[in-house]
Parts: C-alpha cells; sequence; structure tokens
C-alpha cells in the first residue's frame, strides 16, 4: 500500500544527500513537474530554479497562469521565451518520434544554458513510471519516446534527478495533495511534455499550433463547464488533435475545403490503460458547434474518437 507521507519523508532525506548545491528543473504546471518540484524545494530551497520553457506549444494563457501559480506555491521561477528556436527546428519535420526526440534535446540546451548561468550541476525531471516504461529498453518494446527519458540526448553535462521515477500518475496525485498542491495542480488533467506539437498530426508550424491551441481551450472549456455543473464526471483527459488532412464543408451558401479536428477523452487511473469518456451528445454537439464558428476559416469538421487504450494510446504521437 503506497503512502504519500512515508514517500515524501523519504524523498527528502534522500535529495538531501543527493544534492549538494544548485539545481535546475523544467516545469510545466502539470501535477507531476510541480509535485517534483515541491519535494525538491524542501530539501534545498531556493538552490532549485524552476525552469518555465515556452515552446510555443503550451496551451492557452498557460505561460501567464503558470507563473502567478509558482510564485503562489513558494517555488523560484524562471521564465524562457524558445518560442522561435521550437518552431524552427520542427519545421519539416512529420515523423512522431523524431518531433519528440528533438523537442527533447532542445529542452536539455535550454536548460543547460540556465545551468551555466546559476553555476547548478543538477537537473531535476518530474518523470513517473509511465513515462520510461512506454519509452522502451531492454525487453519493454518503444510505444512512444517521452521527452524526458527516451527523447534525452546522450551528451548531457549535469546529473539528472528523478523523485517520482518509480510511482505512477495516481499516487502522484495523493502526493502532491499531501504537499499541499490546491486541487486544480494536483487533479489537473495530464498534459504531454512535447505539448501541442504532439496533438499536431504533421508538421507542427505556428499556424497549427495556434489552431489546435484554440480548439484544446474549447474542448477544456466545454468538459470543465460541463463538470462544474454536475452533467458528467470529470474525464482523465481531454482535448484536440488536428489531423494532416481537409474534408469539404459549407459555410453559408459556400463550399470549404478545409482542416478536420479529433476530440479525444478518456477515463483513465493510471494512464496505462484508458477507455473513450461516454460523453453525452449534447455536449458533443456544443463543442463542435463552438469550434466550427470560433474557426471557421480553418475548420471543415468535427469528430469524436472512440478508440480505448489499447490499442490506441492516449495521445496521438
Amino acid at each position: 500500500m503506497f503512502d504519500s507521507s512515508t514517500f515524501i519523508k523519504d524523498s527528502i532525506t534522500q535529495l538531501k544527500d543527493k544534492i549538494k548545491g544548485k539545481a535546475v528543473m523544467g516545469v510545466s504546471g502539470g501535477v507531476d513537474s510541480t509535485t517534483a518540484a515541491m519535494i525538491v524545494n524542501k530539501s534545498i530551497g531556493d538552490n532549485l530554479y524552476c525552469i518555465l520553457v515556452d515552446t510555443g506549444y503550451l496551451r492557452k494563457d498557460e505561460v501567464e497562469n503558470n507563473i502567478a501559480m509558482f510564485k503562489k506555491i513558494g517555488l523560484n521561477v524562471v521564465a524562457v521565451d524558445a518560442r522561435e528556436r521550437f518552431y524552427k527546428k520542427l519545421q519539416n519535420v512529420i515523423e512522431p518520434e523524431e518531433k519528440r526526440k528533438i523537442i527533447g534535446e532542445l529542452f536539455i540546451r535550454v536548460f543547460e544554458e540556465i545551468a551555466v548561468e546559476k553555476k547548478a550541476k543538477y537537473f531535476v525531471q518530474g518523470t513517473i513510471a509511465p513515462d520510461w516504461i512506454e519509452s522502451g529498453g531492454g525487453l519493454r518494446d518503444t510505444i512512444k519516446s517521452h521527452h524526458n527519458v527516451g527523447g534525452l540526448p546522450k551528451d548531457i553535462n549535469f546529473e539528472i534527478v528523478e523523485p517520482l521515477r518509480d510511482i505512477y500518475k495516481d499516487e502522484v496525485r495523493e502526493v502532491g495533495k499531501k504537499l499541499g498542491l490546491p486541487k486544480e495542480i494536483h487533479q489537473k488533467q495530464p498534459f504531454p511534455g512535447p505539448g501541442l506539437a504532439v496533438r499536431i498530426v504533421g508538421e507542427a508550424t505556428r499556424e497549427r499550433a495556434e489552431i489546435v491551441r484554440e480548439a484544446c481551450y474549447i474542448v477544456e472549456t466545454e468538459i470543465d463547464q460541463a463538470v462544474k455543473v454536475g452533467k458528467i464526471e470529470k474525464p482523465w483527459q481531454y482535448f484536440a488533435v488536428l489531423l494532416p488532412v481537409k474534408a469539404v464543408g459549407v459555410h453559408g451558401d459556400v463550399r470549404a475545403y478545409k482542416n478536420i479536428i479529433v476530440v479525444r477523452s478518456v477515463s483513465s487511473i493510471d494512464g496505462m490503460s484508458a477507455a473513450y469518456s461516454k460523453l453525452p451528445d449534447h455536449l458533443l454537439e456544443s463543442i463542435s458547434v463552438h469550434i466550427t464558428n470560433k474557426l471557421k476559416d480553418h475548420i471543415a469538421r468535427v469528430v469524436y474518437d472512440v478508440t480505448n487504450k489499447p490499442p490506441g494510446t492516449i495521445e496521438y504521437e
């Protein structure tokens, strides 16, 4: 039986012995990295520099909201605008594994620059068990290379520290709650490290990122509102995906030939398996109408994914 209090106590003791000096850590505002940051912060205090990288693939208003949240819970945060670097590196990149590895390496290069500036020798990650399990190695097949595992470059100039490596998402949520994180953080839906780049099937251009960012915002807003008024239970994860194909539609009396958005919503416990959410028709219709009205210059139709995991994965890439 997992005991969050014991885990926190043991982790703090181990981290005090392990980290002798300053450390940097990439944070996204999600439960994994925020929980890991809180544990390390309790171990080394302001010697931890939490780095929030704006890759250009974060959700709507996420940078501003996360900076305010990190400061509120007492973390030492450094924000870095790296949007142009990520857009440039991902030009003409289509294959998902290549995307993930490019993103993983560029994250590390940004962190290394801050580490040199702060004279930090340690790099903390919010890696959890499903990350390294799905990234493969040994007898395990590579399902997808998580940017913080299979996406890491070989030439890293600091020691990696992963306080959550051996626990699962439901256990991370327990730890976050025990640490006093607000519910909107410890119950926050997962968001992939590569961000919206893996919710764009095909090339992750600036324009396509803007489209899927708005579509994801609509999906999240509609489902959050339905949860708030008690129409549905909160799904594990819910978002939009932009496909690299177009379909014929009609706007007024005019033929349209535009992109397709997929809505994805699943229930799960630890992310290792999942079932698609049985969302009510009226909610799906509202999401579809909202997306096709708001993004009428880009989207012709909206479809709903009814694939479980397995055989599908939760994210598309």
